[in-house]
């Protein structure tokens, strides 16, 4: 079986892998009926470059008659195995598994990634009906007595077999894989295993269904232009166009992100309109309505407390934990409980000025949530005098792709980036890139997709449609999504600061994918523990602000001028600023996120309590400062519903490894070649090959440190 899909298809259902929901229901595969192929562009691998998908001849009515044959196939294939009368060996039994369900592979990897990116009404019904149908297919692979004891022969002989290094980590995986799975659960438990994750497979897509429809639902409708007062031209240009699309003529529109914090927050002199917009943010899902989550977040949080009670752990957090680089569930409260005051009492500072303000501009009133950003961007332009504005013009979408992440993978990297039309889209705004090495030799293709739709769940993500495998010969087709708002036609596109950032960000995911040079699926790029993926990719920030990188990128969209030095010297300066705030509001999220899955099954709220439970979380955890909510609140905490259920924290724990490869860097002579060949070769492209921290020690040459986090976030060590 290849074992990617089966993770794909755990964060794509918001199950944390390597658990898989199931349902009960769920023909064998010798009872089931193959549907018919002809003419399915799913039927066999893409003839295009790199068997990059044909996403023109790919329609909607293909994806189920795909999935259900993949899982005929697929089953076929793994009953083989488990069914063989030879002893099993690494090639007729793991290897074999890894070879398995190429056509569901397909399918449901296409599937999945335009059901975030592109998705529709009828994608959404086929990933309702199909979510526990494919999550009962994996369930019968990992709770298979038969198959698991061939894995489980191979794994207690696994040092007299002579395997290689990534063949003897990949028999370990996998044993590791069916244990976490249930495997060794008796039938009767293996029948509750299954029970809870067919209704897990069910909540968490209503989750993610009703939160795409709340963002649209409550996105802030505004009857006039003078209420937008402090909002550039391009954002009010913006705004008419969404009310338009909304046939609502003359009005103005403004779309929700899925964080807390809005960007608009930061400009909006209305303050009345600032309270309404936070407040339509942070009461998404939990108001009432057909799209309150609150109900499914307590089902789910008490299903997954059970179904860690009922394979061995004392709650959820410390199964998934288990699995993580951090082990235990008491490594990660002592990490955040490190971290929280410092930055509560930063945030608390940074309030007192914000207040100062305030009272200086004789507002007559107390700072809230939602006059955070605005007069954060006060404070900034008297410390440090500019504001995030002044830096949009410098920020043009082409620029910024172009002369800034291209060319700092190229002076890292030596990669290459030609544009090509000829391969099919999802979407007319997607682009697509051949990636080509420093040798000259075909690496990748990657797709760009940075702009914002009503049909495109939110934030920012990287995923990938092909991976790279020494096994099948195939080669990385990686693609990038940010949540831009598209300017009205004939206006630039300008970034913020923090999109600029994020396009960096997701990147570097982008360059774990297309670097990865292992032999097995299972290992393939990203295939790394949830608190490692985060590493590489906050490490490429730091070519952001680079200098040699920055003023390369960084030019008037206008007038084509650099960015002025003494711009480039405030921006440097006021890193720094605001970092309680970004670090509590972060914080909030991660250590709600940790008390949602550190409850016992009775612990458990229900719908009503949920608001309840989240308030004493966060006074418990002592963040509790009303001007900072957390970055995610608990019914669109779309984080935790996925792939990092109990694993929030991840970036936090990540950007410590992070910092200290920076300062690596720093030491040694920053952007050059031989400094990124190194990380390319030593981390970049191990995958999951090897432990992740051995692939941190062998980049750096020692434990990581904590100093430069502290250092970078302006906290000190408790």
């Amino acid at each position: 079986m290849k074992n990617r899909l089966a993770i794909a298809l755990a964060l794509a259902l918001g199950i944390a892998a390597p658990l898989y929901a199931a349902d009960k229901a769920a023909p064998a595969a010798s009872a089931a009926v193959k549907p018919d192929m002809t003419n399915n562009p799913f039927a066999k691998p893409s003839t295009l470059p790199f068997q990059y998908p044909q996403f023109d001849k790919i329609k909607n009515e293909h994806f189920v008659p795909a999935m259900e044959a993949g899982m005929i196939e697929h089953r076929a294939e793994i009953d083989a195995i488990a069914d063989s009368k030879d002893a099993a060996t690494l090639e007729n039994t793991i290897v074999a598994m890894e070879r398995s369900g190429q056509l569901l592979n397909r399918a449901t990897t296409v599937f999945f990634n335009l059901s975030g990116a592109n998705t529709n009404d009828a994608i959404e019904k086929i990933q309702s009906e199909m979510a526990p149908k494919l999550s009962a297919h994996q369930d019968a692979i990992y709770l298979n007595s038969k198959l698991f004891a061939r894995v489980q022969s191979l794994y207690d002989k696994r040092d007299s077999l002579g395997l290689d290094p990534e063949s003897k980590r990949l028999v370990e995986r996998y044993y590791t894989d069916f244990v976490r799975a249930g495997a060794k659960l008796s039938d009767a438990d293996k029948a509750k295993l299954k029970d809870m994750n067919a209704e897990l497979a069910t909540l968490q897509t209503r989750f993610s269904q009703n939160m795409l429809k709340e963002n649209n639902a409550s996105a802030v409708i505004v009857d006039s232009k003078e209420e937008l007062k402090g909002l550039s031209d391009a954002a009010i240009s913006a705004a008419a166009e969404a009310a338009k699309q909304r046939k609502l003529e003359g009005k103005y529109v403004i779309a929700l992100q899925n964080t807390s914090g809005q960007p608009a927050l930061a400009q909006l002199e209305n303050r009345a309109l600032r309270e309404r917009l936070q407040k339509a943010s942070v009461e998404r899902a939990s108001h009432g309505g057909e799209f309150d989550n609150r109900a499914i977040v307590a089902s789910v949080a008490k299903i997954r407390a059970e179904r860690a009670k009922l394979l061995g752990y004392d709650n959820h957090a410390a199964y998934t934990l288990e699995d993580e680089t951090a082990k235990t569930v008491k490594a990660v409260n002592d990490r955040l409980a490190q971290l929280a005051p410092p930055a509560v009492a930063n945030a608390k500072k940074e309030a007192a000025d914000l207040q100062s303000m305030i009272d200086k501009e004789k507002g007559g009133f107390q700072l809230a949530a939602w006059d955070w950003s605005f007069y954060s961007e006060k404070v900034r332009a008297e410390k440090y005098s500019f504001d995030e504005g002044q830096l949009r013009p410098y920020f043009e979408f082409d620029s910024v792709l172009k002369n800034g992440v291209f060319f700092a993978a190229n002076k890292l990297y030596g990669l290459s980036f030609k544009e090509r039309t000829d391969l099919p889209v999802y979407n007319p705004d997607v682009r697509v890139f051949d990636v080509t090495d420093a040798d000259g030799k075909p690496l990748a293709i990657f797709l760009v997709d940075w702009y914002a739709r009503d049909n495109k769940r939110g934030g920012a993500w990287m995923n990938e449609y092909v991976s790279q495998s020494g096994l099948f010969g195939t080669h990385p087709v990686v693609a990038n999504h940010l949540n831009i708002p598209k300017p009205p036609k004939g206006e630039p596109t300008l970034l913020t600061y923090d999109e600029v950032n994020t396009a960096f960000h997701e990147f570097g995911h982008a360059l774990h994918g297309m670097f990865s040079n292992v032999k097995y699926p299972r290992f393939s790029g990203t295939s790394v523990p949830r608190d490692f993926v985060e590493y590489p990719s906050q490490v490429n920030e730091m070519w952001t602000t680079w200098p040699e990188i920055l003023k390369n990128y960084a030019k008037h969209y206008k007038t084509g001028e650099p960015i002025p030095q003494e711009l480039v010297d405030k921006v440097t300066a006021a890193q720094k600023f605001n970092q309680g705030f970004a670090t509590t509001e972060y914080l909030g999220a991660a250590l709600l996120d940790q008390a949602w899955h550190q409850i016992t099954p009775a612990q458990a709220p229900n719908a009503d309590g949920v608001l309840g439970f989240e308030a004493a979380a966060l006074k418990k955890a002592g963040v509790d400062f009303a001007p900072v909510p957390p970055r995610y609140r608990s019914a669109y905490f779309s984080h935790i519903m996925g792939g990092y259920a109990a694993g929030y924290y991840a970036y936090i724990w990540s950007e410590v490894l992070d910092a200290d490869s920076v300062e690596w860097f720093k030491e040694n002579g920053g952007l050059k070649r031989e400094n990124g060949d190194h990380f390319r070769k030593t981390l970049l492209s191990r995958g999951g090959s090897v432990d992740a921290m051995q692939l941190f020690k062998d980049f750096r040459g020692r434990d990581p440190d904590v100093k430069p986090l502290l250092e970078r976030r302006g906290l000190t060590a408790k």
